[in-house]
């Protein structure tokens, strides 16, 4: 069984000259139960699906299945989604130990608030936490994409 398991932490000062890449999101979600997400999301040329189950205690770690799909599926199960789609654009910026962090600047109804991600290998994997990243939000749901599409962080 797959298992994502990542930590989330506010964004407080410029990060943009150090990423490596970017990438255009806009994402939609056609469930949001507690115990299941299920997410459609386009990212530049490419569609997905991703089902998420519930997290742990914590919030660093739960079930996670994607599958890559058309992109004009993609378009075509966006229009069934649960109200607001999130619109964002992805930095990708290497953190220590071949890890990566994933800087969301969401944008719409969410504009100003930017998250941080950094995917881990297990729950004890220790990273260098870089002077630009803000407080953990790890496990808070409000910040979950799937909450910010039922609440926009504007409407806070």
């Amino acid at each position: 069984m797959p298992i994502e398991i990542e930590r989330k932490f506010l964004v407080r000062s410029n990060f943009k000259n150090l990423a490596i890449r970017k990438y255009n999101i806009a994402q939609g979600f056609l469930s949001t139960v507690p115990e299941r997400t299920v997410r459609v999301r386009i990212m530049e040329n490419k569609g997905f699906i991703t089902v998420k189950g519930v997290s742990d205690n914590e919030g660093i770690s739960r079930f996670e299945w994607e599958k890559e799909i058309s992109k004009i599926d993609a378009k075509s199960l966006l229009a069934l989604c649960e109200k607001t789609i999130i619109e964002k654009v992805r930095y990708i910026i290497p953190a220590s130990n071949n890890l990566f962090f994933e800087v969301d600047e969401f944008l719409g109804e969410n504009k100003g608030l930017i998250v941080a991600e950094i995917e881990l290998p297990n729950v004890n994997t220790t990273f260098k936490k870089p002077d630009w990243l803000g407080d953990e939000v790890t496990g808070q749901v409000k910040y979950y994409n799937a909450m910010l599409a039922k609440k926009p962080f504007n409407k806070w």
